[in-house]
């Protein structure tokens, strides 16, 4: 580790690193935390630089990027950790190219290490089946949030679409429903009898009630008898987890990829 006194010394690049940072906070705006993190994995090569004989970074070579990312790949660290510092060093020199100090970028020769596929948790079918029959149809409220949980869970639609999904698009006639996606492509989705008939059970009993007399063209509607946003999908899942129970974490794309998983799993 870097005594206190490494990180002051003096480099003979001090200048345009100094440069790097304030161009990270006033031209990309960055925080406080992440110019932080380029700090200290900038300083810590910069020191490495100093230690090898480098005294100007126009003298850096694509030889001095191998070795040092072979330096840094010995620590053991994650391979998440080591795509954070590898890419500081890109962008630090692509930044002195692009301000003169170097002709040309010597990262080339970095590769990034693979990360692991992060995929979604899907929740087990007993959980889901909690949540749905802890939420009561009881009440304008509770008949909405059953259907919405149900209508979402039935089609894997995302939390967007849902929040977005118009009245007259709904046809339960036809047990199916047609969502227009991302880059405006419409899909159509098999909707099963149990979605159908909490969806109906709201329209029978509830939306009509949160419309006030207003008109709104979404199917699923606020207290005011508006349109829900995505946070306001999300608390009420929150809030509706809580009471029944649910410890996992959840999240609305937790319904997507547990639709998706239990759709695989039959």
């Amino acid at each position: 580790m870097k005594r206190d006194s490494d990180q002051e010394r003096e480099l003979p690049f001090a200048r345009p690193f100094r440069e790097f940072l304030v161009f990270l906070k006033t031209e990309r705006a960055l925080s406080p935390h992440t110019i932080d993190s380029y700090r200290r994995d900038l300083t810590a090569y910069l020191l490495w630089l100093d230690d090898r004989g480098v005294r100007a970074l126009r003298d850096t070579k694509r030889d001095d990027l191998r070795e040092y990312a072979t330096h840094v790949a010995k620590r053991g660290l994650a391979a998440r950790t080591l795509a954070r510092k590898f890419s500081s060093l890109r962008i630090f020199h692509r930044h002195l190219v692009e301000r003169g100090h170097l002709k040309e970028d010597p990262t080339s020769v970095l590769l990034s290490p693979r990360l692991p596929l992060r995929l979604p948790h899907a929740l087990p079918v007993a959980t889901i089946e909690r949540l749905l029959d802890a939420t009561e149809p009881d009440g304008n409220l509770g008949a909405r949030d059953r259907a919405m949980f149900e209508f979402l869970y039935a089609t894997g639609m995302r939390v967007s679409e849902l929040v977005q999904f118009p009245l007259r698009s709904y046809h339960p006639d036809d047990r199916m429903v047609r969502c227009t996606g991302k880059g405006n492509k419409e899909r159509i989705i098999p909707l099963g009898s149990r979605a159908i008939e909490s969806v109906d059970r709201y329209l029978d009993q509830s939306r009509w009630k949160l419309l006030r007399g207003k008109r709104s063209p979404e199917l699923f509607l606020n207290a005011r008898g508006s349109g829900l946003s995505r946070m306001g999908f999300w608390k009420i899942l929150r809030k509706r987890a809580i009471e029944a129970g649910v410890s996992e974490k959840l999240s609305p794309h937790t319904f997507r990829h547990s639709f998706a998983t239990h759709l695989l799993e039959g």
